[in-house]
C-alpha cells in the first residue's frame, strides 16, 4: 500500500468524525447517488462582493457553504490515471449534484434569509460553466492558511505537487435565483 493509499484509507476512517465535529450536512441523493456536496449555514466574514445578476454578498449575510465530500471524489476517480478524465468526471459528479442542492436549499428553515451558496477552493476550472462566479479572497492571511489546508486534499488527488503553487485560492459564489433558474427550482414560485 503506497503512502496516498494509507493516508487515503486513515481520511476515510477520520471523515465520518469530521462530519460529525463541523456541522455539516448530506443534501441527500441523486438518482440513487449520493450527492457530493456536504453543507452547512455561515455567516460570510469577507468583504462585500456583488454578483453579475446583482446580488450582493456583504459580512454577515447568510449563505449555505458547499463542501465537496473529497473521500468519496477521491475514491471514484483514483483508479483514472488521466488528468483530464478525473477533471470531467468531478464536474459530471458535481453537476449531477447541483439539483439536490437547489433541493434542498429550497426546503430549507431558513430559505428566505439565505442570500445564496459560497465555496472555497484551489481549483476552480468548469465552475463558472456550473453558474458560479469567482473571486480571490482580499485577505492574503486568510489566502495562505485556507491554501495551507486544502494541500492535503490535493496531494491525495493530484499526481504531483509541483503545480500546487500555481493555484490560488478562490471564492465560489452562486445566488440563490441562479441556482433555482438553472437546476429546476423556479425562484418565482415563492
Amino acid at each position: 500500500m503506497g503512502i496516498r493509499s494509507t493516508l487515503l484509507w486513515i481520511w476515510k476512517l477520520f471523515d465520518p468524525l469530521f462530519y460529525l465535529f463541523s456541522r455539516l450536512q448530506y443534501i441527500g441523493d441523486v438518482n440513487n447517488k449520493p450527492s457530493v456536496f456536504r453543507v452547512r449555514l455561515t455567516k460570510f466574514k469577507g468583504k462585500k462582493y456583488i454578483l453579475s445578476d446583482g446580488t450582493k454578498i456583504d459580512k454577515n449575510d447568510l449563505l449555505l457553504k458547499i463542501h465537496l465530500h473529497n473521500v468519496r471524489i477521491i475514491t471514484e476517480i483514483g483508479k483514472i490515471k488521466n488528468d483530464l478524465k478525473r477533471a470531467k468526471l468531478t464536474y459530471r459528479l458535481v453537476l449531477h449534484s447541483m439539483p439536490a442542492l437547489a433541493s434542498y436549499l429550497k426546503e430549507h428553515p431558513d430559505e428566505k434569509k439565505i442570500i445564496g451558496i459560497i465555496g472555497i477552493t484551489s481549483l476552480d476550472r468548469g465552475v463558472k460553466a456550473l453558474g458560479f462566479e469567482c473571486f480571490r479572497p482580499k485577505s492574503r492571511i486568510y489566502r495562505f492558511f485556507k491554501k495551507l489546508g486544502q494541500l492535503p486534499i490535493y496531494f491525495l488527488s493530484n499526481s504531483s505537487l509541483r503545480n500546487f503553487q500555481k493555484y490560488h485560492l478562490t471564492y465560489l459564489f452562486l445566488s440563490k435565483e441562479t441556482l433555482y433558474s438553472r437546476y429546476g427550482q423556479d425562484s418565482s414560485e415563492k
